[in-house]
């Protein structure tokens, strides 16, 4: 059972960062380490989640901050930050700090439009009126421009600083950032907007169904869009929700059996006025997973992969599919594992770098 035209060379994977409410410290830092986790596996990339007024990270720049001290080759990224509630410079500061301090590693994963729940966030974020307030595009443009340096003013512009006056531009400057934000696509226009801005494409396993209520053919239509208005050559990751319980135990195999079964229903029409389509997750044995694996009809067209992990399941769970899917399904894709080396000191350190313990 193999598929030739499958060649998957990068693999990530997407996690909630979920905690009981009564005690984030435990789920956030369960997340930090199943980050150093995927890495020791071998997975390409490691990718966050960011909710906000739930039980997950809010922030997940400073989460991604603490991850950089905890990981040294894994790739970390965003999935997504919706950037109505952010300003363009500061998020632009905050994410070129993590990705220095990452040595580059970052991948900036945004959204636009109206964020959810902003009946409720907007008076606060804004700190008052805010109906009128820029959700469209043209922000995650300035968030960009912000990125790429220039500086402010003209040439004669200077600004007195402790070290002497200084030319203004956004510091530090994260040479390479630029060219490593993805745009969270669901819809014809949103595709056809990121490739003609130059940005990567995250797709996943829900999306907007156009003239169509099949998943496959209106993601099909929205990748041919992103190729043909300039994406062609970008990176593309396809995400998909993946549950295999191969080494799990019979009480496990039930409980993802009956999650499955929870949300199978809404994969049956389109979704509420937005049409929103959903794939269907796939739990079940490697073999059953790679079966339905092999005939999806976007893989052929991708090299990179993102593993979607559930949001109500617990470390022991993640740590399990993680397992099953680097031994038993990511070679049958033509993936390998990231080679993996020693570990040099952490960057932070401080008795490795000086002391020599």
């Amino acid at each position: 059972m193999t598929s030739n035209s499958i060649a998957i060379k990068h693999v990530g994977f997407l996690t909630p960062g979920n905690y009981p409410e009564d005690d984030p410290h435990r789920g956030l830092e369960e997340t930090l380490l199943l980050l150093e986790h995927g890495e020791e596996l071998g997975f390409n990339s490691a990718w966050v989640r960011q909710r906000h007024l739930e039980p997950g990270i809010s922030s997940a720049t400073a989460f991604l901050a603490a991850a950089t001290q905890r990981t040294e080759r894994i790739e970390l990224g965003t999935a997504v930050i919706p950037i109505g509630y952010e300003s363009p410079y500061r998020l632009a500061e905050d994410l070129s700090t993590v990705d220095v301090l990452s040595r580059g590693r970052l991948n900036v994963g945004l959204s636009a439009g109206r964020p959810l729940h902003a009946d409720l966030i907007g008076p606060l974020a804004f700190d008052g009126d805010w109906e009128s307030h820029d959700f469209s595009h043209a922000r995650v443009i300035r968030f960009a421009d912000n990125l790429k340096g220039h500086y402010l003013g003209d040439e004669e512009t200077r600004i007195k600083t402790p070290f002497g006056p200084q030319r203004p531009r956004l510091n530090p400057h994260a040479k390479g950032l630029i060219d490593r934000i993805w745009y969270g696509g669901g819809s014809l226009r949103s595709a056809a907007w990121a490739g003609q801005n130059g940005f990567n494409l995250l797709i996943g396993n829900v999306t907007t169904g156009e003239e169509t209520d099949e998943f496959f053919v209106a993601q099909g239509r929205q990748l041919e869009r992103y190729r043909n208005s300039g994406g062609a050559g970008r990176r593309v990751a396809l995400g998909r929700v993946i549950v295999p319980y191969d080494s799990a135990s019979l009480a496990t195999r039930k409980r993802y059996a009956a999650y499955a079964a929870g949300r199978h229903e809404r994969t049956l029409a389109p979704q509420g006025e937005r049409r929103t389509l959903f794939a269907r997750d796939l739990v079940g044995t490697a073999d059953e997973i790679l079966e339905t694996l092999y005939a999806d009809p976007i893989l052929p067209h991708v090299e990179e992969f993102r593993l979607e992990l559930p949001y109500e399941f617990i470390d022991e769970d993640y740590r399990q599919i993680l397992h099953d899917f680097v031994t038993l399904i990511g070679p049958e894709l033509g993936w390998r594992p990231a080679a993996l080396q020693p570990l040099s000191p952490r960057a932070g350190d401080v008795r490795s770098l000086k002391s020599g313990y």
